[in-house]
């Protein structure tokens, strides 16, 4: 007989707003599937790989904003979720994590597909809880229901992320075939009413008696969802002050003309970073990371600066070395507030036309390099990003499908979302997460992968739901080609064989097996003559592999180094 408690866990999830949920198969998770499958609210998916299932659950949230239940059996499969667990953590995305485990009594006891799964995801889940595994007692049925609304409500407070309840479970697993199957309707629900962060008036009025004192301000956006209201009011405060706003590709935050989108480029150019008029007295950021490597080194090297960082709770990083205030505040408040006060500060007019000459000089660097180069990756890359159909959704790889992505840009294209595993860079979840990412959503949903991101990940379309709004462009040079473009390994007699890994496969056989269209090119030429059919929303799903060398791949980035070092000038 399926306990009540545990049948009641899918109507607590359905009362408190989860409509997504993505399980895979096991005998001990047999009860919580059940009830998860034949609730009528919810909307259950079955991916067999359960790394693939915790990204593809992780993409769905991440673009739905609201929390997805991940459902596996005990063991090792508990494990498999760890990758997106920790990239949920670090990109706060709300994820309900559920295990079945065996009763305690049976942990270490050579028992079948059993371990030590309480608290298995360590400090990368806002909480750990361990549901009773006895709950015939009215107390402990209580206690069962208390326990998932605390963890949901958990889940979504701010700053979302991952909450894990591991459920031990005795057999029997499956009911009788005349045994009552039912969702309890009064089931304790549990609202938490979110808190309206700000800061009272006595705290506005010494933020904006200090902020008068600073003739440099930077503003920086880390990785983020695109938001209108607040790109506004950046806009509004950086009009009124002069301060100089840096965005990102993954902050979502990009406009052309108004924020500096080529920083990537032009701050290669080493030389910058000791100059005086490009340093600032103030540094005010906000959500999560950057990219930018350059970005990072040339603010770590601004020792007289101050650092505000403006978020309403939960850790903050000192990723700059300079963090001097931490302002509980969203930034839509702050910014909105502090835009709409006249005389706050006035920038040096110097400082913020010096920044916005570099970024066309960025730019145009960047455009004319490409117009010049020899067909590669990067080439490659930038014809794609050129291409992307307006109002669609970008998902980036990691490795240097996002490091491309963010000298390239995409502020002149119209209404395309970025998104990328950002929270921990790994390759592992990249091409799960975009499948999640475009089964919520009608949109074209384009990603940009490596091969070796995209073979580690194949089993992302290993399950019935491949998204026909999905298109997938591998970028495959045969190995992990960024190790050739990294100074250490680049120089060492190892580098092909213990650092790119260099192999020979193509993604043609998974395409063909999983469903997409294949197309294969070895040449600009080609590339062009084939975006606009593979763009095409009504054509299904298709994956382009861009075939390139990895050698030649560092010849371009390596010239196109050399003209930024040459180029790029005060």
């Amino acid at each position: 007989m399926i306990l009540q408690a545990v049948i009641d866990i899918a109507e607590i999830c359905a009362r408190k707003g989860v409509q997504d949920v993505v399980l895979s198969p096991g005998s001990r998770c047999a009860p919580l599937t059940l009830a998860f499958a034949r609730h009528p609210e919810l909307r259950v998916r079955t991916v067999p790989d359960e790394r693939s299932a915790a990204f593809i659950g992780l993409g769905i949230a991440q673009k739905t904003k609201r929390p997805v239940v991940l459902v596996c059996t005990s063991g090792t499969a508990a494990y498999n979720y760890a990758p997106a667990v920790a990239e949920a953590f670090y990109q706060n995305i709300p994820l309900l994590v559920l295990t079945a485990d065996r009763p305690p009594e049976w942990i270490d006891q050579l028992d079948g597909q059993t371990i030590r799964q309480s608290r298995i995801y360590g400090g990368h889940v806002k909480r750990s809880i361990d549901f009773p595994v006895e709950t015939n007692h009215s107390d402990a049925q209580w206690y069962g229901v208390r326990l998932l609304n605390e963890a949901l409500n958990e889940a979504v407070a701010f700053p979302e992320g991952p909450v894990h309840v591991n459920i031990p479970l005795r057999e029997p697993f499956y009911p009788e075939l005349e045994e009552e199957f039912a969702y309890s309707k009064n089931v304790k629900i549990i609202e938490e009413l979110p808190s309206g962060y700000g800061l009272p008036e006595q705290t506005w009025a010494a933020l904006k008696k200090e902020l008068q004192q600073y003739r440099r301000v930077l503003v920086v956006a880390g990785q983020g969802a695109r938001d209108e209201a607040l790109q506004a009011a950046i806009a509004t405060f950086c009009r009124n002050t002069g301060a100089v706003y840096i965005t990102d590709t993954i902050s979502n935050q990009q406009t052309a003309g108004e924020s500096i989108n080529y920083h990537d480029v032009f701050l290669g150019a080493k030389h910058l970073h000791s100059q005086e008029p490009l340093q600032p007295d103030l540094l005010i950021t906000f959500h999560k990371s950057l990219i930018s490597k350059n970005l990072k080194l040339f603010l770590r090297k601004q020792k007289g600066m101050h650092h505000w960082h403006l978020q309403p709770a939960g850790m903050v990083a000192d990723t700059f070395q300079a963090l001097t205030r931490i302002i509980r505040t969203s930034p839509l408040d702050f910014f909105g507030k502090v835009a709409a006060r006249e005389n706050l500060l006035q920038v040096a007019p110097a400082f913020t036309q010096t920044w916005h000459d570099l970024d066309r000089q960025g730019k145009l660097v960047l455009t004319q390099f490409q117009k010049n180069s020899p067909y590669s990756e990067f080439n490659a890359c930038y014809l794609v990003l050129r291409s992307l159909p307006n109002n669609s959704l970008l998902h980036l790889a990691n490795s240097m499908s996002v490091r491309y992505a963010n000298l390239i840009g995409v502020a002149e294209r119209e209404g395309v979302e970025v998104f990328a595993n950002r929270g921990t860079s790994g390759i592992d979840g990249s091409t799960s997460t975009a499948v999640g990412s475009a089964l919520s959503t009608d949109k074209l949903v384009t990603l940009l992968t490596g091969d070796m991101a995209f073979l580690y990940d194949r089993n992302a379309l290993w399950h019935n739901y491949l998204p026909q709004n999905l298109r997938i462009v591998v970028l495959n040079n045969h190995g992990g080609g960024i190790f050739r473009m990294i100074e250490g390994p680049r120089s060492q007699p190892e580098l092909r064989t213990y650092f790119e890994t260099e192999q020979r496969q193509t993604a043609q056989k998974t395409a063909e097996d999983m469903g997409l269209t294949y197309t294969k090119v070895t040449d600009a030429a080609s590339l062009a003559q084939a975006l606009p059919s593979f763009f095409d929303l009504a054509a299904g799903p298709q994956l382009l592999e861009v075939e390139t060398d990895s050698a030649g791949n560092y010849v371009v980035f390596a010239a196109y180094r050399e003209q930024v070092a040459q180029r790029i000038k005060l």
